[in-house]
């Protein structure tokens, strides 16, 4: 008895040592797998927002891809659009507005209209240079919307307006028209338009050519013939190139 007893208390001790050495161990890796875990909650939190933003984002390409893709389905537009009309009759309203104007064009957004039945053979940018012409601007727009749908151009207007007093200054106003244009859209033709001058027929395109082009054969206040020989103004057509060129 007197030998057994060590033998026997160092059993147990060696057991409650190993039991205790078990529980160290255990409590060392679940405080280090909590103390790990905590940090990562709100990386997780983040990688779940930014997930359903790129979900997100995914669905509103895929509705821009499937609209680019509708209109690269569509077939290009006639050379000759089967809208045209050939000459017709302006009227000017006296008191016209250009919240009537806006109202009888919904087709037209900030200026801009393309076809929705088929795809333009040209973008085009048309540049009208203003001061002080109000009333002529409001008649110009009224009938040139209408004028452009019909012949089923991609197409853009802008307003250049010159303030102050000083000289008006034609072709500096058209030159900031031209890269302001260019900042918004890759055009492929740019009209430069006087804002006194209205177009009658149609069958006018206004479109761009192999070479420049005048697209006023003729006005009423010249009894439809040219101001002058080799006049090349009021309304003329020229593509980018040309533009660099001239």
């Amino acid at each position: 008895m007197a030998f057994s007893l060590p033998f026997h208390v160092s059993y147990k001790l060696r057991l409650l040592l190993l039991f205790t050495l078990c529980l160290t161990v255990v409590g060392w890796a679940t405080s280090n797998y909590f103390v790990g875990t905590v940090p990562e909650i709100p990386k997780a939190r983040d990688f779940i927002t930014n997930f359903n933003k790129a979900i997100a984002l995914r669905k509103e390409d895929g509705g821009t891809s499937q609209e680019s893709l509708r209109k690269a389905k569509l077939d290009s537009c006639p050379s000759v659009s089967p809208k045209l009309r050939g000459q017709s009759k302006l009227i000017f309203k006296p008191d016209l507005t250009l919240e009537e104007v806006q109202a009888k064009n919904p087709q037209v957004h900030r200026g801009r209209y393309h076809p929705e039945e088929c795809k333009a053979l040209q973008k085009v940018a048309i540049l009208i240079p203003h001061r002080n012409r109000e009333k002529h601007l409001m008649y110009l727009l009224e009938h040139l919307h209408p004028f452009l749908r019909r012949q089923q151009l991609a197409y853009g207007v802008y307003i250049i307006h010159q303030a102050g007093t000083k000289k008006f200054n034609r072709a500096k106003l058209l030159n900031v028209g031209y890269l302001e244009a260019l900042k918004e859209e890759n055009w492929d033709c740019f009209i430069f338009h006087d804002v006194d001058l209205v177009p009658e027929n149609d069958l006018n395109l206004y479109t761009c050519e192999d070479q420049p082009k005048h697209l006023v054969v003729g006005r009423n206040s010249t009894g439809y013939r040219l101001r002058y020989s080799g006049y090349f103004g009021g309304v003329t057509a020229l593509s980018r190139e040309q533009f660099f060129k001239g």
